[in-house]
């Protein structure tokens, strides 16, 4: 049987009087913790993701008793979580069942909390599974309908008490983005993409944090001009000569309309973070103009927030 501990409060404070809500027993930074639980196979990972490309802290196969110490944690005079989000479920073992007293002491301390619930009809669960060919937890070396069907004696009484229940059957992965986007996440973290423009020097390595990447060295390069080396992208005269020959135009041309194509459609799927990389020989001169370009372009779009970072420009050219 697992031992049930409380929270240990930080401080004291007004105990709850009926009708009313909490108030905080503890001084924290933490504005929100989401719980997120329900049936293995239901999309809990995906709901994980949503939460952590909105800029929350989340921890994935946590036992009660985990959240119980994380918590401490968060609540610490020197912590800087804002927003969390972690995964607990039968994987937990026999700690599960005290995930029901961690949620009732959060509620003693007044913290803001949310429990998400996740469930899917038993022949979708099934479905899931033997695409992936996964083992179901609660039944290792026996059927997957098997262990959904102890995995859903165990989590019934828990269900009763979510704050939102999403039952994910017949949903894509998008869709299930969108829901708990609209439902959970805070208006400015669900409907504004995050967009980073971001040059680099393919001799410098390639980006590591990258959701899409152009390789612009087709393009004049100024390093082999004297009077250009030693400036960047960020001077008008690197900028006229990298456009003297007009390729630089076609391009832009294309690559708007391919962004003006994609970025209204990565908004629409509830994506939170997108990285472009643009890649020249040393990241100086010609993807540090077009980075620049884009950022321009982009930022006045409501739905973006728009950023532009140069990983190398302050690596100064050999010979220099």
């Amino acid at each position: 049987m697992a031992v049930i501990r409380p929270l240990r409060p930080l401080r004291g404070g007004a105990e709850r009087k009926a009708g009313q809500p909490a108030r905080p027993v503890v001084q924290t930074r933490l504005q929100d913790l989401v719980v997120i639980t329900g049936f293995s196979g239901a999309g809990k990972s995906t709901a994980m993701n949503v939460f952590e490309d909105a800029g929350y802290f989340c921890v994935d196969n946590l036992p009660p008793e985990m959240i119980r110490s994380l918590v401490e944690l968060f609540v610490h005079q020197g912590s800087k979580v804002e927003r969390a989000a972690v995964v607990s479920d039968v994987r937990g073992g026999v700690y599960f069942e005290a995930l029901r007293a961690v949620v009732d002491d959060l509620d003693a301390l007044g913290l803001t909390h949310h429990v998400l619930f996740l469930e899917a009809a038993e022949q979708t669960l099934v479905t899931r599974y033997k695409e992936t060919r996964r083992r179901h937890p609660l039944a290792p070396e026996g059927s997957v309908a098997a262990g959904i069907a102890s995995e859903r004696a165990l989590l019934a009484p828990f269900r009763e008490h979510a704050d939102l229940v999403i039952d994910t059957t017949g949903m894509t992965t998008a869709m299930l983005r969108g829901k708990i986007a609209d439902e959970l996440l805070p208006h400015k973290a669900a409907g504004r993409l995050a967009l980073t423009f971001m040059s680099f020097g393919f001799k410098h390595g390639p980006p590591r944090e990258e959701d899409l990447a152009f390789d612009v060295r087709f393009l004049a390069n100024p390093h082999y001009e004297l009077d250009l080396r030693e400036l960047t992208g960020l001077d008008q005269a690197v900028v006229d000569y990298i456009a003297r020959d007009g390729r630089l135009e076609e391009f832009y041309e294309r690559l708007h309309g391919l962004l003006d194509f994609l970025l209204p459609q990565y908004v629409a799927e509830g994506k939170s973070h997108l990285v472009i990389a643009i890649g020249c020989t040393g990241g100086r001169h010609r993807s540090v103009a077009i980075a620049e370009h884009l950022a321009e372009r982009y930022r006045e779009n409501d739905d973006l927030d728009v950023a532009v970072a140069h990983r190398d420009v302050d690596k100064r050219p050999r010979g220099s």
